[in-house]
């Protein structure tokens, strides 16, 4: 092998080892080149805000399970009374609760069937003879009229043909021309603060009738016949 033929093959022998050198050079940046991106990728990832959670709808809480809660001032104050009034026999017993105490019906007065029938037909002979010059309706008093709730519900047709449209004082005049004022509630249709203290002031009970008769728009004159009238006009 002559001078020249080493000389190549040396050169070849340093060309292919150079190109093996550049060859591992290479693979190295491009590992170098994927860590490089690897850690951009993961610091792009870090930097990214974490996606909001759902959040749960919230279940109403059983208002059976557990009690509203209240303010101070309105949690002192009592529960409102539940009435109920059952009426078994005019003549003998009536059951009426308010809340959880319990009234005494000692001084209370029952009606009979017969005095209070007495009483209705008295009542509607003398709106007979009072004639229609005034408008006028027949109202037999209850227990709850005249004792326990003293609220006076009024005929439903004639409040709405006759009386106010909203809430007003209501006069009333008993037969000897003394005058209580009532307050009338458009929406219940009826008497409640003065109606108390006109039954009290009259001595009202049980199966007494009286007329009203709308003398003027917002006044009553009021004829009580007693249901103890009975006794008298059979004696």
């Amino acid at each position: 092998m002559g001078t020249a033929q080493r000389k190549e093959m040396a050169d070849a022998v340093s060309y292919e080892e150079q190109r093996r050198r550049q060859v591992e050079a290479n693979k190295r940046k491009l590992e170098e080149l994927q860590l490089h991106h690897l850690s951009a990728a993961v610091r792009e990832a870090a930097a990214k805000p974490l996606p909001a959670k759902k959040r749960k709808a919230r279940v109403p809480r059983d208002a059976a399970a557990e009690p509203l809660r209240r303010s101070g001032r309105v949690a002192n104050l009592p529960e409102k009374p539940k009435y109920r009034e059952e009426v078994q026999d005019f003549g003998r017993k009536v059951r009426r609760t308010y809340g959880s105490r319990r009234k005494d019906l000692a001084n209370r007065v029952y009606a009979t069937d017969k005095e209070r029938s007495h009483a209705i037909t008295k009542a509607e002979e003398l709106a007979d003879e009072l004639g229609s010059s005034f408008p006028l309706f027949v109202k037999p008093m209850t227990q709850s009229h005249v004792t326990g709730g003293f609220w006076l519900g009024l005929p439903t047709p004639f409040c709405r043909k006759y009386l106010p449209k909203r809430d007003e004082t209501i006069t009333l005049e008993d037969e000897e021309d003394d005058e209580s004022e009532t307050l009338y509630l458009t929406r219940k249709m009826g008497l409640s603060a003065g109606w108390r203290g006109f039954a009290i002031e009259h001595k009202l009970v049980d199966g007494d009738c009286l007329v009203f008769q709308l003398i003027e728009r917002t006044k009553f004159k009021v004829y009580i016949i007693r249901a103890s009238s009975y006794h008298e006009d059979e004696e």
